[in-house]
């Protein structure tokens, strides 16, 4: 149970919104200052001296011409790189290597974040030319490196130049000062795991992914690449600043279907929720006056062509006034929004499904037609934008986006349902199973009953290996983007101890795998594991250009808070919210978020014959709890005659549930 102490620091969290502190801070990846150093030297080649030397800020001598050393700063940065050069001759001469992955340490090039032709090839190395002057040097800003961990320094001259203070500047969420100033926290001990200290390091390491995908909007990725070294990140990418963007290294461009996962992470974690706002703003500008169609991707790419994304825009609009409130926001927007869903309506024939024309999607194959994927997030769409439309008093708009939700879930599950296999199709006459359409339809309840959501949760496992879940329907591929909606589906469904088994298995290999950073999430992976996302007939993706801090693989991020801790808003801003618990097999976890109403905050403890719950959350608010255990109920100290079966009316204000079976 809460102790008053820790009662003490959510009220503290509610007046200043931010998260309380305690032993989850030690899980906590931002740097405590924009600007970070190198903390190991990975290794050492040629005439160096003092090597060690350049960790602690010190000195170190580069002698004779490919000398280099690579410098290690623990997990992923991104941003300027600054050294001082304190004794250099008339020909000195340094190059500098950049990489996330250890895979792709090299003095001669770095990992690639500029080509994305079927030729690819690596991006070259930052040259600094001489002649070099003594004093402090900063990489040009036009350079800036997205994502690293691994910096290497090169020396390309014969005579010698001595060099120290090498560092990073952070140019990723370039508008908050304080990157470790979260409003939110989650904290769980995970006995059936390795590390019991695993689903509080991924909830973090969530958070941190979507802050370096966090930018200014003049540091973009500029499309096509401009020629040596490779890299220009100072394209517009967006309407003003700042934006969430796809990756740190790359594409360092909008995608709203990222943000599906993406914003929700921020809401959780530091609820800095300009950037979406900014995003989705810069997605509706360039939408199309005649028909309502968006673009696929933001500036400088503005990719046409995707039905998905099209309803992603929409559903990130939703999250978006959900989190925030912001009704004049989407007074403003509502044209620009219900003109965009009119362009899906079109495309909604008289079998009562949307027929997709549009097929550019998150890398799958055989996107198109009668799609249930894409009626799956169709579906979605009509019930958010009823709720929007109630929201502003629409009752007429609301009550007709109801009506098509209801029709297009009967004949979704008509056209799509197999009964031999337990699951839906990809389309029609599909043998394909595929891992998003049967997610996303669990996620967004387009089952008609429980049997069939957990039909589907068994039915996904078969795609599962030692490193996570397979989507079928991007061959010999994980997905961390669909894998983070199939972790959301399985705690649907009630198989709690799955989501976390996948968990285990996809994040677990993202976190510890020796290839990657160690700090932030995949893009995604073949099905051994390795690095060649994506690659298969007609396209390919050279390992080396794999992101290695995608905002679209952080699904657990929300997963924890949203489930596993059970604590959600039902309506903006959470003047109603809920507390539904998914034990999952863990015997204790807390945490919550704030909003501007001030601090939500839930800790739960679980055991064979009892449950605990304390509850936070702003006077004025209402909310239901939901009980993982039915038996006799008390209710701050009182004895309550519901048995936990149904959700208990709960006020705003602080709260102890506890449940005696």
């Amino acid at each position: 149970m809460l102790s008053l102490l820790c009662f003490a620091q959510w009220l503290v969290a509610a007046v200043f919104s931010v998260a309380p502190s305690g032993s989850w801070d030690t899980f906590n990846l931002s740097p405590r200052s924009k600007t970070v150093y190198p903390r190991f030297v990975h290794n050492v080649s040629g005439a160096i001296s003092n090597a060690e030397g350049l960790v602690s800020n010190g000195p170190a001598t580069f002698s004779g011409s490919g000398s280099y050393v690579t410098l290690d700063f623990g997990q992923e940065v991104g941003g300027l790189i600054s050294m001082n050069f304190d004794e250099v001759a008339s020909t000195s001469a340094v190059a500098l290597s950049f990489t996330e992955s250890p895979l792709y340490i090299s003095p001669l090039t770095s990992d690639d974040s500029a080509d994305q032709s079927a030729n690819m090839s690596y991006d070259g190395v930052l040259e600094v030319h001489a002649p070099l002057e003594v004093g402090l040097y900063t990489m040009p800003s036009v350079h800036l490196r997205g994502g690293f961990r691994y910096l290497t320094v090169v020396y390309t001259s014969d005579s010698s130049v001595t060099i120290s203070n090498i560092s990073c500047a952070i140019t990723f969420m370039p508008h908050v000062e304080d990157l470790r100033n979260y409003t939110g926290y989650f904290y769980a001990t995970d006995p059936s795991y390795v590390d019991h200290d695993f689903l509080t390091k991924i909830w973090y390491s969530g958070a941190y992914t979507v802050q370096t995908a966090t930018i200014a909007a003049d540091t973009g990725r500029v499309d096509p690449p401009l020629g040596s070294p490779g890299w220009y990140n100072n394209a517009t990418a967006g309407i003003a600043t700042p934006l969430i963007i796809d990756g740190a290294k790359r594409g360092r461009a909008i995608w709203l279907a990222d943000m599906g996962i993406a914003v929700p992470t921020e809401f959780v974690s530091t609820y800095d929720l300009t950037p979406a706002r900014n995003s989705i703003e810069s997605i509706f500008s360039e939408q199309n006056p005649e028909t309502g169609e968006l673009p696929y991707s933001g500036p400088p790419l503005s990719e046409q062509g995707s039905d998905t994304y099209q309803a992603w825009t929409l559903i990130g609009t939703y999250n978006y006034y959900l989190y925030t409130g912001d009704t004049e926001w989407l007074q403003g927007m509502w044209s620009n929004y219900t003109k965009a869903m009119q362009y899906l309506a079109n495309k909604v024939d008289d079998t009562g499904l949307l027929y997709v024309t549009g097929t550019g999607d998150w890398g799958r194959l055989w996107q198109g037609g009668y799609n249930s994927e894409a009626n799956a997030i169709f579906y979605k769409v009509l019930l958010n934008s009823a709720e929007l439309a109630s929201y502003l008093s629409d009752s007429a708009l609301a009550a007709e986006y109801i009506h098509n939700a209801t029709v297009l879930k009967t004949k979704f599950n008509e056209a799509f349902w197999s009964e031999n296999e337990g699951m839906y199709r990809d389309n029609e006459t599909s043998t394909l199973f595929p891992q998003d359409g049967n997610a996303i339809a669990v996620l967004y309840n387009l089952t008609t009953a429980a049997e069939q959501a957990s039909s589907i949760s068994d039915g996904l496992t078969k795609n599962w290996n030692e490193f996570g879940a397979i989507s079928p329907e991007l061959p010999d591929n994980i997905a961390p983007f669909i894998g983070g909606f199939e972790v959301q589906a399985h705690f649907v469904a009630g198989n709690d101890a799955r989501a976390l088994e996948l968990l285990h298995l996809e994040w677990g290999y993202m976190l510890y795998t020796p290839i990657s950073v160690g700090s932030t999430f995949l893009e995604g992976y073949t099905s051994n594991g390795s690095l060649y996302y994506r690659s298969y007939d007609g396209y390919n993706y050279d390992a080396s250009f794999v992101s290695h801090s995608h905002g679209w693989s952080t699904g657990p991020t929300s997963a924890l808070t949203f489930y596993v801790l059970g604590l959600t808003v039902t309506s903006p801003q959470g003047q109603t919210w809920s507390v539904a618990p998914h034990t999952s097999g863990l015997p204790a976890a807390q945490g919550g978020f704030s909003t501007p109403l001030g601090w939500f905050g839930v800790d739960w403890t679980s055991s064979a014959d009892s449950f605990n719950v304390s509850i936070s959350t702003p006077e004025g608010t209402s909310g239901a709890v939901s009980l993982p255990m039915n038996g006799t109920i008390i209710v701050d100290g009182a004895m309550v005659a519901e048995d936990g079966s149904s959700p208990l009316s709960v006020t705003g204000g602080n709260h102890t549930i506890t449940v005696q079976s």
